[in-house]
């Protein structure tokens, strides 16, 4: 049995060559790997996300062409006050019970950090549910979406919504 011995001559050059073609081949796989795979930005524990965007935020109401501003102030996880700003003299005179009825309603906001089973006295019944929508719709804007959480910059909390009211 004859064996042909055959002999394979490698010109470093080539062997160089080869060598970053397959370290680049390597880093352009790596690179595509971890720019389409999916991300899971949630962290193991849930408990530890924000529920609110610190910061003030307002929302409008008009009483027959006088606006009230519903000023709802909340820190990352909790709502701290509730309060009318920008009362004219004519909106306190024209409605004495908005006074009252934001008290009522914010003191049951702030004990319960929620807007579900609000009691309010009958009298007053309008007048809170007006005042409810204003607080909803400020919190609403205050809500921390994930996109806020995860390295945003400041509230847009200082934004004004309007609601036209006629009773």
């Amino acid at each position: 049995m004859s064996s042909k011995t055959k002999i394979v001559v490698l010109r470093m050059k080539e062997l160089i060559y080869t060598g970053i073609f397959v370290a680049l081949g390597i880093i352009l796989i790596l690179l595509l790997v971890f720019m389409f795979a999916p991300k899971n930005s949630k962290p193991a524990s849930t408990d530890t996300s924000d529920k609110y965007v610190p910061g003030v935020y307002t929302s409008s109401i008009m009483l027959n062409g006088n606006a009230v501003d519903i000023a709802v102030t909340v820190d990352k996880d909790a709502i701290a006050s509730i309060q009318m700003v920008n009362v004219s003299e004519t909106v306190t005179t024209m409605y004495p019970l908005m006074e009252p009825a934001l008290d009522n309603l914010a003191e049951q906001i702030i004990a319960s950090q929620s807007l579900d089973h609000i009691t309010y006295p009958e009298e007053n019944q309008y007048t809170s549910l007006v005042i409810l929508d204003a607080v909803e719709r400020a919190l609403d804007k205050a809500a921390a979406s994930e996109s806020e959480t995860e390295g945003a910059g400041e509230p847009s909390g200082t934004k004004k919504e309007e609601k036209e009211v006629v009773e």
